[in-house]
């Protein structure tokens, strides 16, 4: 039996400390792990136990995000202005700190727009997209989505109405909505994700990252001709009851990336931790087939 060991460290980024997770031989073929709202690193803790023996799994939290540093949001009169835009500058900062300059990016939820923006900074990281719920297409959009991208600075009862989202019941209901089985589900994903929800600054800096998403929206087009572009290694796993990101938006990546792989999955948004079991053996074999080693050459087959 192989159990990897899981280390958690910081780093300091630009004068802020990101924390991250990691498992695995460092000259393994490596896996960046991009995590998703309300959620940070830990949501991935179960499948760097799956396959933390074989790969090299680096898992950060993103500032504002777990236990990284949040930093005074500017909207506070701080100097953090949080965005998209400033989540994936912190986290190309962390790839560098860490040397991580070719990595399969496995993007869920927030992680797609941190991921995607890396993609098109550095297309020589991307050594392939494992995709988990997360959306880059307009069909992509359920109605609810629809209305929390429309929430942006100035629009009347914006910020009340994403406060309304920070709720246990809101956070509780994102895990358990569209599950199969539910009792699958552990309890420790919510109640983790609401102990950062509640601490103090916090609401803030959501609330600013909601107003900030529709900068998301109008750069599709703009990720979509990337993945025309460059036909990236694509895997992409969707639970086809997700309430925020419907399964046309899984399905509207293979218009531009034929060749990617889908799975639609009986489960709701937070797929990983309902079907673990399906998905962790399909990265496996995945990343199998897409690694290469510094030669430039296939490493398995």
């Amino acid at each position: 039996m192989n159990i990897p060991q899981i280390s958690h460290h910081y780093v300091d980024v630009d004068g802020i400390k990101v924390f991250y997770r990691e498992a695995g031989p460092k000259d393994a073929p490596t896996l960046l792990l991009l995590h998703g709202f309300p959620s940070s690193s830990h949501q991935y803790r179960r499948l760097m136990d799956a396959l933390g023996d074989r790969y090299h799994l680096v898992a950060p939290d993103y500032p504002g995000f777990g236990h990284s540093d949040a930093p005074v949001p500017a909207t506070l009169g701080g100097t953090f202005a949080y965005s998209f835009d400033s989540l994936a500058d912190v986290i190309e900062g962390f790839c560098r700190a860490l040397r991580l300059d070719r990595f399969v990016a496995y993007m869920f939820d927030f992680g797609a727009p941190v991921g995607f923006r890396l993609a098109a900074r550095h297309p020589e990281w991307i050594e392939g997209l494992v995709i988990q719920n997360g959306n880059a297409y307009t069909a992509g959009l359920s109605p609810i989505a629809q209305e929390f991208t429309a929430m942006k600075p100035g629009v009347k009862g914006a910020e009340e109405g994403v406060l309304g989202l920070l709720t246990l019941e809101m956070t509780r209901s994102q895990y358990l909505t569209g599950a199969a089985h539910p009792e699958r589900i552990s309890p420790d994903g919510w109640t983790m994700d609401q102990h950062f929800l509640d601490l103090p600054g916090r609401a803030q800096i959501q609330i600013d990252l909601a107003l900030n998403y529709h900068s998301n929206i109008t750069l599709y087009p703009q990720w979509q001709a990337w993945l025309r572009e460059h036909q990236p290694p694509t895997l992409i796993f969707w639970g086809r009851h997700d309430p925020f990101f419907v399964e046309a938006g899984a399905r509207a990546y293979l218009d531009d990336v034929p060749n990617a792989e889908l799975h639609v999955l009986d489960t709701g948004h937070f797929a990983l931790e309902e079907c673990l079991p399906t998905i962790a053996p399909r990265i496996a074999s995945f990343v199998d087939r897409t690694s290469v080693n510094k030669d430039g050459q296939a490493e398995r087959v």
